[in-house]
């Protein structure tokens, strides 16, 4: 059975994305334009070991790095809205990675994110036809390790010493000290600790 969709008065059937408006302040805006600059030319271009000049770019525009020489963020990473963005020490943004954070990213110390895999903090809602954004934070805990080309979807926490298989989809927490992996993503079994 095809699904209703009666032609309203105004003779034009409902659409998704109808009446659709941007959530964003004007200032918003402004400021992910320049960001996009930056990031396009100063942030992509610097040298691969640069990784404090480009943790010190993303502090410039409002990223929380407490310390920018103790980060590890590649140069073909793309991150949305830098001051949406905690780094604590020893964490890494690897290769190729996305941060599509409309809502808060956070990576405790020691959290590894490989090449990439994919951070999304946003979505829509698709019950309502103008489909309005919904955002939830992301948290990647302490010493946790994303694999490559993982997906990961908004509220979700990944908890400390966890492993996230390569291409997994999380859109539930994962516990702590586990190995996770799938779609959608599980724990699989408890990891030991490293030596």
């Amino acid at each position: 059975m095809p699904p209703a969709n009666p032609l309203p008065m105004s003779g034009e059937a409902p659409y998704l994305g109808q009446k659709c408006v941007t959530p964003f302040s004007r200032r918003d805006i402004v400021l992910r334009t320049a960001w996009a600059v930056v990031q396009a030319t100063l942030f992509r271009w610097s040298p691969r070991q640069l990784h404090g000049f480009r943790a010190r770019l993303l502090r410039l525009f409002g990223a929380h790095i407490p310390a920018p020489s103790q980060v590890v963020v590649f140069p073909s990473a793309k991150i949305t809205f830098p001051w949406n963005l905690t780094l604590e020490p020893r964490s890494m943004i690897g290769r190729e990675v996305i941060i599509y954070n409309l809502a808060r990213v956070t990576l405790r110390y020691g959290a590894n994110v490989s090449q990439r895999v994919h951070l999304c903090a946003g979505s829509h809602d698709f019950n309502a036809w103008s489909m309005p954004l919904t955002t939830a934070p992301i948290e990647v805990g302490v010493n946790a390790w994303i694999a490559a080309e993982a997906f990961v979807g908004p509220g979700v926490t990944i908890g400390e010493l966890a492993v996230i298989g390569a291409r997994s989809v999380v859109v539930k927490d994962q516990p702590a000290l586990m190995i996770c992996a799938g779609n959608p993503c599980l724990p699989l079994k408890p990891r030991a600790l490293p030596v």
